[in-house]
């Protein structure tokens, strides 16, 4: 008797453990630890994960497993490790963990088929009655007959038989019908079976077996080189000749673009003395975390891929983690020209279906490369050689829903798992990085110089307090203005970054001091002008703009702040010959519109790109010779303690977009606060000297990376419930926790309500806390059922990013 140990998938405190299943004897050796199963749990059958397989079970009744649902184990063994740890880290349940790793395609229950892979003549008798002719058939029509089972899963270990998956309602294979020559028409003359009247069938015949001697070939792709019709083939098909089948084409995001190959630009000295080391702890195996400082345009991106290239040798593979905004199209071009069909990409901006066959890929072991956002740090590769993760400071890198894990740290588990080097690049390391990277922690490798000794960016800082003095109301300074009638003249290209998307931030009434507020989130309403529309950007409420005041019902209702919708508008009036490509979350919410959009800015169809944060990273264009920062202030004063960080990594980061090339680029930077000492390092592209000064503060304020922090927040419809709760959980934490650990509060969350329900934090600062993982964990097991029944949610952040 065989017995699985499943993790079912429930997400409940009493169901976070492994339930105990026999195995049936058609499925013994068949179910591995890893497949998805359904099984009976009390009334209702519902699907789970195989933890392990075990000879001995102490309970006395064990009913059997009802299902198999994955022909072959959809988490490795590492994963199904990952995840206990990741669980316990995050303060999550087992279940959440394990399926986070999995495409949301195959969280689907499948139809499986059972594909035949030789000719049916040489099966086993019973098993030709199965197929009868046929290339596929249901399984589930003989998953109840053992005798035919245990045939079926001999034929399947001895690969004569595949299991395919086929997702009825969310994801479908892309098939295509292909032809190959039959070994009819080679054993004898085809032109005999066809005959003399069929003149173009002997042609077609002769044609076809000439191009294509033994390989299947599309349909669509012979009728259009031969000029023949389908009958014609279908023809020959019925005598024989030809046989016709099904065959599965992955579905490839990029197979309109063709990718040359490129030259290998040549390594600068810097480039060779950053990649010895690397390469030696990947050639030794080493666990090493490398983290590579290198400015904008010093050439961290040929780094990598010659680091990929090294692994590959290897016979290993690779996972390059790029930001979800700057998975340009040109990010990706890179890697596909270097490695070709050897890379498979995963993010969000995929359809479901583009996303499983990627998947699948790195499952099949087809590809050595898995290039994408966050999640992709997951891909089920069993022989890693390399981590790489680029722009490491990214705040997109942390989840923010469960399970709330940091990619950087399950990069290091990782590695650590499979003795492999992580590669974190960044032009502005997050201070908790560079800390451990000047505590010998992380091996601190740098690039101080931009490729070809191309000088960096002039930069401006334009006080906007004196332009206002002067009586300039507009979003540009007069200097922006000017710089940027030059370039349109010149025929060179421009980068507005602003980091706010609509038409203005707020509405006000000038005469009571009204603001329209969400009424169920405390928080004020954004202007749309498409639609004229004041909308939520937490909760998606939406209203039309009002012409005059509810409270006091004056028309003096105006706009505060600006919005790239506005700032497009300005500039249509200031500079009509302009040409204008706005980039924000409204104009690149369709499937391919953020390529698009970049693609006709490369072709110089426009001379200003205007954007939001997506256009801050990984834009490469030789052309772009100015960059305007229209409002530095805008993350400056939020209430996060990496505020400054924030803004300076993002100068920076904009501040690379110009002058990469051979022209010289410069920068303006507007802010109505230019002694801050981001943006005066920012200014002289100075990160050593903000880090120090940066640090300083972090160290008098108790922040990271002098103290870990960790962040509760406990929400509800009813407020005297939120306050009486994380009164409860403060107190418990400060009895039961280590003296030196200081708990802050409770007290309000900056944004009081969000969705009609109240938020309160409190804040857990230490530097070493033993304790704290169980007693966090405690917390989260003893509130599950009144989180279950009573709507009340805590949410336990390890290192949160937003405080908000």
């Amino acid at each position: 008797m065989m017995y699985a140990k499943v993790i079912v998938d429930v997400a409940a405190a009493q169901t976070n453990k492994a339930f105990d299943y026999l195995i049936p004897e058609e499925l013994e050796g068949l179910i591995q630890p890893g497949m998805r199963v359904t099984v009976p749990f009390g009334p209702r059958k519902i699907q789970g994960f195989v933890w392990q397989i075990t000879e001995h079970t102490e309970l006395a009744r064990v009913k059997p497993i009802t299902e198999m649902l994955d022909p072959y184990p959809v988490l490795t063994e590492e994963l199904l490790k990952l995840g206990e740890w990741l669980a316990l880290e995050t303060v999550c349940f087992l279940i959440t963990a394990y399926q986070s790793m999995i495409p949301s395609a195959i969280r689907a229950k499948p139809k499986k088929l059972l594909q035949l892979k030789m000719d049916e003549k040489d099966l086993n008798p019973a098993l030709q009655t199965i197929f009868a002719g046929k290339q596929s058939v249901d399984w589930a029509k003989f998953s109840n007959d053992k005798q035919t089972m245990a045939l079926l899963k001999k034929a399947i270990q001895e690969e004569t038989i595949e299991v395919e998956y086929f997702l009825k309602d969310q994801t479908k294979k892309k098939m295509v019908r292909t032809i190959r020559t039959s070994d009819s028409a080679y054993a004898i003359d085809h032109q005999q079976i066809i005959g003399n009247r069929a003149k173009k069938q002997v042609q077609f015949m002769n044609w076809f077996k000439n191009n294509f001697p033994s390989e299947a070939v599309a349909i669509q792709t012979v009728t259009e080189q031969a000029g023949v019709t389908t009958n014609i083939i279908r023809s020959l098909v019925n005598k024989g000749l030809l046989i016709e089948e099904a065959v599965e084409e992955y579905r490839d995001p990029y197979e309109n673009q063709e990718f040359e190959q490129p030259k290998r630009p040549n390594l600068t000295t810097q480039q060779r003395e950053v990649l010895d080391p690397i390469d030696a702890a990947v050639t030794d195996s080493n666990h090493e975390a490398f983290l590579l400082r290198g400015v904008t345009g010093s050439g961290k991106t040929e780094v990598y891929l010659r680091t990929i290239e090294t692994v590959l040798e290897k016979g290993e593979e690779a996972i390059v983690l790029v930001p979800e905004i700057s998975l340009t199209p040109q990010m990706v071009e890179r890697f596909k020209e270097r490695f070709g069909s050897q890379v498979a990409v995963l993010h969000s901006a995929l359809s479901s279906g583009e996303k499983y066959d990627e998947w699948r890929k790195v499952h099949r072991k087809e590809v050595k490369v898995a290039v994408g956002a966050r999640s992709a740090i997951f891909a089920p590769f069993e022989n890693l050689g390399v981590i790489i993760i680029d722009e490491e400071h990214e705040g997109s890198y942390k989840q923010e829903d469960h399970p709330r894990y940091h990619a950087r740290q399950v990069a290091l588990w990782r590695g650590n798992y499979h003795s492999c080097p992580i590669l974190l690049g960044s032009a502005t390391p997050s201070l908790e990085s560079y800390a451990r990277a000047s505590r010998h922690v992380f091996t601190l490798l740098e690039l101080p110089d931009r490729v070809n000794k191309v000088a960096m960016p002039e930069v401006d800082v334009i006080d906007m307090r004196d332009e206002l003095k002067k009586g300039n109301r507009s979003a540009f300074s007069e200097l922006l203005l000017e710089k940027m009638q030059d370039r349109i003249e010149k025929n060179e290209q421009i980068v507005l970054f602003l980091n706010r998307r609509g038409y203005s931030t707020f509405v006000i009434c000038r005469n009571c001091g009204y603001t329209a507020a969400c009424p169920h989130c405390e928080i004020t309403l954004t202007y749309h002008h498409t639609g004229r529309n004041l909308k939520c950007h937490y909760c998606g409420y939406h209203e039309p703009m009002m012409n005059t005041c509810p409270e006091c019902e004056s028309e003096h209702i105006r706009f505060f702040g600006t919005g790239t919708q506005k700032v497009q508008e300005e500039i249509t009036n200031l500079l009509p010959e302009a040409r204008v490509i706005r980039m924000d979350v409204d104009t690149t919410s369709r499937k391919g519109s953020h390529a698009k959009l970049l693609q006709s800015f490369r072709n110089g169809e426009a001379d200003i790109l205007l954007g939001t944060q997506m256009i801050a990273k990984g834009l490469d264009f030789p052309k772009i010779t100015l960059v305007g920062v229209l409002a530095a202030d805008t993350m400056l004063h939020l209430p996060d303690f990496r505020a400054p960080e924030r803004t300076f990594q993002l100068l920076t980061q904009v501040s690379g977009r110009a002058g990469r090339d051979k022209l010289l680029g410069e920068v303006v930077v507007q802010t109505y606060t230019p002694d801050h000492y981001s943006i005066q390092h920012a200014k002289t592209h100075d990160f050593k000297s903000f880090s120090l000064e940066e640090m300083g503060q972090r160290k008098r304020g108790g922040y990271p990376p002098y103290y870990y922090i960790t962040l509760v927040t406990v929400a509800h419809e009813d407020i005297t419930k939120v306050i009486k709760t994380s009164d409860k959980i403060a107190s418990y934490l400060k009895q039961t926790l280590s003296p030196e650990t200081k708990i802050l509060g409770p007290t309000v969350s900056p944004i009081a309500r969000i969705k009609d329900r109240y938020r309160y934090q409190c804040m857990i600062k230490y530097k070493n806390e033993p304790e704290l993982i169980n007693k966090l964990n405690e917390i989260h097991f003893h509130y599950q059922k009144e989180m279950a029944n009573n709507h009340l949610s805590i949410s336990i952040d390890m290192n949160p990013q937003m405080f908000m």
